[in-house]
């Protein structure tokens, strides 16, 4: 099993850019999201990974080959981890979905495990096929270090997976910049299994360092 992963968040879209909701919808980087995840290719190359992973979604896809490129490695897609879908409030403007469905906003917000967008995908699904993806990838590297890139917000649903901590509001979606973080890899447990609270194979694992800080959020 690897013993750090590295999970690198993608760089804004225009859709990010507008504060509109991207969901699984294949939107390419800005210019923004270019510099920055070059940007992290400079910040990765002090201790580079020895394999790089990537969700298949467009923006995640071409942060890794930027990364991949600049470290010499060639990434991996992995289909399981491909962005949340957000069904019918893909393409809205977050502040639109707030107008129309405020109630329906409100509980996303607060507590969204127990909201599934209209059409859309059920966090809890989303959390397995997530931990699935992730568990076979550090599977597949003991004591190594390796790299997973996805788009916002599998960054934190990932964090969710391997530290417990709440994964927060959804919506709040860094515009700013590509950010990566280290995580220890804790040892499997002899039966994994997912908790209510979402920890699953990855659990009792915590966060330990950022690559970059903390990163502005969208305006809705």
């Amino acid at each position: 099993m690897a013993d750090l992963l590295v999970v690198i968040r993608t760089g804004p879209t225009d859709y990010d850019l507008q504060g509109r909701i991207r969901g699984n919808l294949d939107i390419p980087l800005a210019p923004a999201g270019l510099a920055a995840a070059r940007d992290t290719c400079r910040d990765l190359a002090a201790a580079p990974p020895v394999a790089l992973y990537t969700s298949p979604t467009i923006c995640a896809v071409e942060t890794a080959d930027l990364i991949g490129a600049s470290l010499g490695l060639v990434p991996r897609r992995v289909p399981l981890l491909v962005g949340l879908d957000l069904g019918l409030w893909q393409g809205m403007l977050v502040s639109e979905i707030r107008r129309r469905q405020p109630r329906l906003a409100r509980q996303w917000e607060e507590d969204p495990w127990r909201v599934v967008p209209p059409d859309g995908e059920p966090l809890a699904a989303a959390r397995d096929r997530i931990n699935q993806a992730i568990g076979k990838i550090v599977a597949r590297h003991p004591g190594e270090r390796v790299a997973v890139v996805v788009p916002q917000p599998l960054d934190r649903i990932i964090l969710t997976l391997m530290t417990g901590e709440p994964a927060g509001d959804l919506w709040e979606v860094s515009a700013s910049g590509a950010a990566a973080v280290e995580l220890p890899v804790a040892p499997l447990p002899a039966r994994p299994s997912l908790t209510a609270a979402g920890v699953g194979l990855l659990a009792g694992a915590s966060a330990l360092a950022t690559l970059r800080g903390r990163l502005g959020l969208a305006q809705s």
